[in-house]
């Protein structure tokens, strides 16, 4: 098929999913290649609230690109159900923190003035429980017909590929934890 057969999409849906490294990651290479485009960017974490590099980065590009870049983080740091979390925060705490995260990511992606909103870690939270296969539907479905939406995480529904353009799984096939080495600042986090 030649090219000039092929159409262009106003707005995609991505999917960055897998066990191991490299989504967020991920979505970060896609918010520089956007913001070279000049496009507005939202970067919205569902999981994460420590001082992580990608938090630096993005307050450190802030003056250059101003009103391009929304960031959000409304994470309070990894859960696990029915356990009450190393960081001391309970399960409706975890709860009312993805619920307010979600209901800012629906805000964003339908208000038209981004391009890309990335919801970090929704899958995660989607996986966990704390929010629902329905949430990203609604995520999709109420977008802007303009606004491109980027999903990452672990374990990303399979019933829902069928919403999405592009899906990513990352798969590992090395990593230096498996061999007793904690992760590294900068390269892991």
């Amino acid at each position: 098929m030649a090219f000039e057969d092929y159409q262009t999409k106003e707005s995609v849906v991505i999917v960055y999913t897998g066990d191991n490294k490299g989504k967020t990651t991920a979505s970060l290479g896609l918010m520089v290649r956007a913001l070279g485009n000049r496009w507005n960017v939202a970067f919205i974490q569902f999981i994460k609230y420590w001082g992580v590099s990608e938090h630096v980065f993005i307050r450190d590009i802030k003056p250059i690109y101003k009103d391009q870049i929304y960031f959000y983080k409304g994470g309070k740091g990894f859960y696990k159900a029915g356990e009450l979390s190393e960081q001391h925060v309970s399960e409706k705490q975890h709860l009312d923190a993805a619920l307010d995260t979600f209901e800012k990511a629906l805000k964003v992606a339908s208000s038209g003035k981004y391009d890309l909103v990335i919801c970090d870690e929704i899958n995660n939270a989607v996986n966990d429980g704390l929010l629902t296969k329905d949430h990203l539907k609604e995520l999709i479905a109420k977008r802007s017909p303009k606004t491109s939406l980027c999903f990452t995480g672990r374990n990303f529904p399979k019933s829902l590929l069928k919403e999405v353009d592009i899906a990513t799984e990352m798969k590992k096939i090395k990593h230096h934890f498996d061999d007793k080495f904690l992760a590294n600042k900068g390269i892991d986090f």
